[in-house]
């Protein structure tokens, strides 16, 4: 006899409908699982047995063949057990064959039958909704995420046992939990700008990067307070909004780092050690899953000692950093990794980190090694270069300039004239721009044009860097709820760029 299960597999973020077909037939007892599994897949064959058995069914002692049909799609993980078992269950007659024709599920099985979270049920839950079914049958753990989707009926379940009682009608499956609240994270947990002494530049330069989505690059002496600084950025940074907190829920619980409880509150913030690989901060591997840069979709990613990190990993962000996405090929599978992130990054000036002072002891040869760490189309993707140097004795106890409070709601104002300018578009923010509507929200007096004109002249501009300056100009004006760019404005971004990039690596 032949049954049909629909479940779901993982594709990138995103989920890809898989039917889970069972052919029981007379012949010598044997267990087959075709259609392009994985090892964890392959291993099925002895959960699923063991968990019938122990659940009190009959595991037939006939022929038993399943097919995870596309077959050309690489099938991975242990989620597709419980589809399994619920298709042996309607091939050999233990249940009603029609029972599953509404439902969708997911789950790893225990050996003893019961049901264990597993990685992407929001993805799988949006899958279930596009598919058109009506539910979707999920371990308890996954319940409460799945039902963050609309129009989908998420049935909670603890066993196979349980889910065999319900597609025989003996008993209902219980409702899910509502999803848990967005918890804010909390506010004395957060770093502060109200921690920090001095440093006006840098904080406005981290203002600006906030409002309008720009890389930032601070530089300066050990002990001055880059990372410090850094790590304030998420406190001024504008909340989720609702499709952006599902995206970022979808691809953590995809990378299992979610707890399955609710959307997420907070934008990323990811700091990798310099040590990671070029996969790692991407994504790749055997196979393809998230990197840092994909998990810091939507927030921040800090590079913290950016001149000690790999060169092949820096450079295998120049396409992300670009792009917005990142696409991973590995064997017959490819995935595509949304990638929009506020790339943050500290150095020091050389290798002892006192360039141009008395205190540096290193040679030209050093200062040469250290710069060629850090490539110029990299560098050319950062918008905003400062130089951070130590605050003075009297600034250091002193009171603070500002608070996170504070910059956040300008940060906040700034965001909200960027959203209505670029309703129905496809940038959130000015970082996000293309050049059709930078020409049509960007236009430049005789006095800016020339301005310009003559950085990219004497060659102190890329034509991506031309296109960048305009963008944080845009964000300056945001941030002075200027309806025009200025002269003025266009001179305080190419400020913040045009510091000759060897000054700011201490060349």
């Amino acid at each position: 006899m032949l049954s049909r299960v629909i479940t779901f597999a993982l594709r990138g973020i995103d989920s890809l409908r898989v039917e889970v077909e069972v052919d029981i037939r007379a012949g010598l007892p044997s267990f087959s699982i075709v259609g392009l599994g994985d090892r964890a897949v392959r291993e099925a064959r002895e959960r699923v047995r063991a968990a019938l058995q122990n659940s009190r069914f009959e595991f037939p002692q006939r022929r038993v063949i399943i097919n995870l049909a596309p077959a050309y799609v690489r099938k991975v993980g242990a989620g597709f057990d419980l589809a399994m078992a619920c298709g042996i269950l309607a091939a050999s007659g233990q249940v009603p064959a029609d029972s599953l024709d509404r439902f969708a599920v997911h789950g790893e099985l225990s050996l003893g039958g019961e049901l264990r979270p597993s990685r992407g049920t929001l993805a799988i839950a949006e899958g279930t909704a596009r598919a058109g079914l009506a539910g979707l049958i999920v371990p308890v753990a996954n319940a409460a995420e799945a039902a963050l989707i609309a129009g989908v009926d998420v049935f909670a379940a603890d066993s196979l046992g349980a889910v065999g009682r319900v597609l025989r009608g003996e008993e209902a499956l219980p409702p899910p939990p509502p999803p848990a609240p967005a918890l804010a994270a909390d506010p004395g947990e957060v770093p502060d700008l109200g921690d920090v002494r001095g440093h006006a530049g840098p904080i406005r330069a981290l203002t600006i990067a906030a409002a309008g989505g720009h890389n930032i690059l601070l530089s300066g002496p050990p002990g001055t307070g880059k990372t410090m600084l850094a790590r304030r950025l998420p406190s001024i940074l504008p909340p989720l909004a609702q499709e952006e907190a599902i995206e970022v829920t979808r691809i953590h619980s995809v990378a299992g780092i979610h707890d399955g409880s609710g959307l997420a509150a907070e934008r990323p913030f990811r700091t990798p050690h310099h040590t990671i690989s070029a996969s790692g901060l991407v994504g790749g591997g055997p196979v393809p899953t998230p990197g840092e840069a994909v998990l810091a979709h939507h927030g921040v990613l800090f590079l913290d000692e950016l001149s000690e990190f790999a060169r092949n990993a820096l450079e295998a962000l120049r396409q992300p950093l670009e792009d917005g996405r990142v696409v991973v090929v590995r064997g017959q599978q490819a995935a595509v990794y949304p990638t929009r992130f506020v790339l943050a990054a500290a150095t020091n000036p050389c290798p002892c980190g006192h360039a141009g002072g008395p205190r540096c002891r290193c040679t030209d040869a050093d200062h040469a090694r250290h710069r060629r760490r850090l490539s110029g189309p990299l560098l050319d993707r950062i918008d905003l270069l400062v130089d951070v140097q130590r605050p003075s004795a009297a600034e250091l106890g002193a009171a603070a300039l500002t608070d996170s409070a504070a910059v956040r709601a300008e940060v906040q104002a700034a965001r909200e004239r960027q959203r209505v300018r670029l309703w129905q578009t496809v940038a959130a923010s000015n970082a996000e721009m293309t050049p059709a509507l930078l020409r049509e929200h960007v236009v430049l007096d005789d006095v800016g044009s020339g301005l310009l004109r003559r950085a990219y002249e004497t060659g102190r501009l890329s034509a991506r860097g031309h296109q960048r300056v305009l963008k944080v100009a845009r964000t300056i004006a945001d941030l002075a709820d200027a309806p025009r760019v200025t002269s003025d404005h266009l001179r305080a971004a190419l400020g913040w760029r045009l510091e000759e990039q060897a000054d700011a690596l201490a060349a």
